[in-house]
């Protein structure tokens, strides 16, 4: 079993975020570590983890390891026009080295020879699924410009904030590599919301849907909030255009703020709700705050 292997089957197992699982593979390598998690050679202690921790981890997962069948994987990723890339690849998005916690791998759908742009190319843009019309027009105003400058706009596909990101983004775009990319919190079989499934076909027109997940795999609250790191690293600035004073989106902001990238956001309305998020990203410090495409294209070449 080659690394590449190793590491779907192990996307599989581990849920992101698990830290023994984690620590296995930072210290055995991937597949090593599979061997262990699946049972197929004794459990020892290593320095990040006691034998007990990892005895309650082989109990977690236990249940997991009957469904581990990598080939299938990416015999499903390839008919849905995708595939996997390892770190090492040639099409390895770079900025995801950044993260203390990198996925194992990156599934992707959609066209990989446009590639993943480098985060000095890439903005996301996130915020309230249940956006207000001053956020769609702010979102809009800024994704198709951000698109007209080459800028590749990141984001999740959700309602709201996301998705008119992914459409402005589309409407702008000029041609040269993609101008917008969605990153998902399951498998990519599954294009999730459902609502959003053509808008999902459209940006795999030039662009990708991308997941650390399997075929298969259902989202989950959990889930979401991982996979905004993936985002986060992606870019080069995160912009929160709307969001709540407890929101995914300040999440993303979070984990951008923690791997040294620029955090943005949009000032609203002191009456709306979905702008009391931003503007406690501007009263703590964390966000530098922006009201166009320029600001955002002027942070990320700073």
């Amino acid at each position: 079993m080659n690394d590449r292997i190793a590491r779907a089957a192990l996307t599989r197992l581990f849920e992101p975020g698990d830290r023994v699982g984690r620590a296995l593979v930072g210290r055995l390598g991937a597949y090593a570590a599979l061997r262990l998690a699946t049972g197929a050679q004794p459990v020892h202690a290593i320095p990040e983890a006691t034998v007990e921790e990892l005895s309650e981890a082989l109990r977690r997962w236990a249940p997991r390891v009957p469904e581990v069948d990598p080939e299938k994987d990416l015999a499903i990723i390839e008919r849905l026009g995708g595939g996997f890339l390892i770190p090492g690849d040639e099409r390895w998005p770079e900025g995801l080295d950044d993260l203390p916690d990198a996925p194992y791998g990156l599934w992707y759908r959609g066209s990989i020879d446009n590639g993943i742009p480098a985060p000095s190319k890439c903005v996301a843009l996130t915020g309230s699924r249940d956006s207000t019309s001053y956020g769609a027009s702010v979102t809009g105003d800024m994704a198709y410009s951000l698109a007209q400058r080459g800028i590749c706009v990141i984001s999740g596909l959700a309602y709201g904030i996301d998705a008119h990101a992914h459409r402005a983004a589309l409407a702008g775009s000029q041609g040269e590599g993609p101008a917008t990319l969605a990153v998902l919190a399951g498998g990519l079989d599954r294009d999730y919301p459902s609502g959003n499934a053509d808008l999902a076909g459209a940006i795999r027109g030039n662009g990708l849907t991308l997941s650390e997940l399997p075929p298969g795999s259902a989202p989950t609250r959990h889930r979401f909030l991982q996979r905004n790191r993936i985002i986060a690293a992606l870019a080069g600035v995160t912009c929160v255009v709307e969001a709540r004073w407890r929101s995914g989106a300040l999440n993303t902001a979070h984990h951008a703020e923690t791997i040294a990238r620029h955090v943005a956001a949009v000032p609203g309305s002191v009456h709306s709700a979905n702008s009391a998020g931003c503007h406690r990203l501007l009263k703590e410090g964390a966000a530098v705050l922006v009201s166009d495409a320029a600001e955002l294209a002027e942070l990320l070449a700073g």
